[in-house]
């Protein structure tokens, strides 16, 4: 089941991919650059995730627990703030960058943003419900029951909600993950923006509603995978 996830998510990127760049040469139109930008950097929380838990694995079996330690800490950290640019994909769903004169059929744009939007579902996805697994496998061992867990649903609610606000301020303050490291500048700039008249209410709106789309996505998509791992082991001990 999380293979057919992951073979999932690989195909829908490449297709989107394959969209973005053939737009250009089929219809005699120039590529739109920001959308190859925002698709590369929707997939980057998946490789720094894959590449941190790696390393980390690699040094525990090395012995050296402390650097690991250290490592997939970082690791972490990285990767919380560059998942929302997973998530940020479903502000493309949009028809904003046709331009006059353009020869692009609407409907190849509809399925293009379509395809995009739906990539960084299945990213963000997949992103969390692994960080998900292995924060039962460190915290509870071989334990799927655990996945359906209080502590396990709360780290999975709070991650949404940091998708939500984190789409939210990177379409609406305009700032993005390498802002963190200038993190005067990025507060403030967030302050700034929400003191303005109804742009609380807005994030806040956003976020609530932005996060019970990325549930619903969530349930739909790893709710039947948990199931399936928590049905095995429970008719595991029948076999």
């Amino acid at each position: 089941m999380l293979v057919s996830l992951l073979i999932g998510v690989v195909v829908l990127n490449l297709l989107a991919l394959a969209l973005v760049v053939a737009r250009g040469p089929v219809f005699g139109t120039r590529v739109y650059r920001p959308m190859l930008l925002n698709l590369v950097l929707s997939a980057v929380p998946l490789l720094v995730l894959i590449g941190g838990t790696t390393l980390w694995a690699v040094l525990l079996a090395a012995g050296a627990q402390t650097v690991g330690t250290v490592v997939i800490a970082l690791a972490g950290v990285v990767w919380l703030l560059l998942l929302p640019n997973a998530g940020y994909l479903i502000t493309e769903l949009n028809l904003s960058h046709r331009r006059p004169g353009e020869r692009v059929p609407e409907w190849y744009d509809v399925l293009l943003v379509l395809t995009l939007a739906m990539s960084g579902v299945l990213t963000t996805v997949l992103n969390v419900f692994l960080v998900q697994l292995g924060y039962v496998l460190v915290r509870f061992g071989d334990s799927a029951a655990s996945l359906a867990g209080p502590s396990a649903r709360v780290l999975v609610g709070v991650l949404l909600v940091l998708v939500a606000f984190g789409v939210y301020l990177g379409r609406n303050v305009r700032v993005s993950s390498w802002d963190v490291l200038r993190p005067w500048r990025l507060v403030g700039a967030i302050v700034a923006h929400l003191r303005t008249p109804g742009a609380l209410g807005s994030a806040i709106g956003f976020t609530l509603l932005a996060t019970v789309f990325f549930t619903t996505m969530y349930l739909v998509i790893a709710g039947p995978m948990i199931q399936g791992l928590i049905d095995l082991e429970t008719a595991r001990p029948g076999l």
